[in-house]
């Protein structure tokens, strides 16, 4: 009778390695088919010469000597992006020592006036490139017919940091 039952656990056990085995298969077989689809996402989304895709040129960081020179590159980043979309600048606010802030990043706000369609086009080209920005804020006004804006243009409010490595 101990024979029996003994043989009756082993096959147990060998059933469910072999069901454990089966189902990793399958997990491993979606992980990878989901792989591809980002690899064919990406390649897509930015396809050079070759076909694969490429990394923006440029340093991650903020350049600049001082804490004053790499903000004064932040401003001019997001100001250049946004009259590169049509958009006009209507003031910013540098925040080199923020209280809010993470050690080593720069944040700064921006008043400006852009169209609807170029406004995605703006986002994507300040987080897309370099250096590494993030828009911390947006917040975004309709424009009224009573406004002194241009007619179509909405009224942004941008917030962006990005990190600075300090002087080397």
């Amino acid at each position: 009778m101990a024979y029996v039952g003994l043989i009756i656990v082993l096959l147990f056990t060998v059933v469910m390695s072999i069901s454990d085995l089966i189902d990793q298969r399958g997990e491993v077989a979606a992980a990878a088919t989901m792989l591809e689809q980002l690899g064919g996402h990406r390649a897509a989304a930015k396809p050079n010469a070759t076909g694969e895709g490429t990394m923006p040129a440029g340093s991650p960081y903020l350049e600049g000597a001082t804490v004053t020179i790499a903000g004064a590159t932040l401003l001019q980043r997001v100001a250049n992006a946004v009259t590169k979309f049509g958009g006009n600048v209507l003031s910013t606010q540098l925040d080199v020592q923020s209280s809010s802030s993470k050690p080593g990043f720069l944040s700064m706000i921006a008043s400006c006036e852009i169209e609807q369609p170029q406004l995605q086009e703006l986002l994507y080209d300040i987080e897309a490139g370099m250096p590494f920005l993030f828009v911390d804020q947006l917040v975004v006004q309709t424009p009224t017919t009573s406004s002194g804006s241009q007619p179509g243009k909405l009224r942004v409010l941008l917030g962006v940091s990005g990190q600075w490595r300090g002087a080397k």
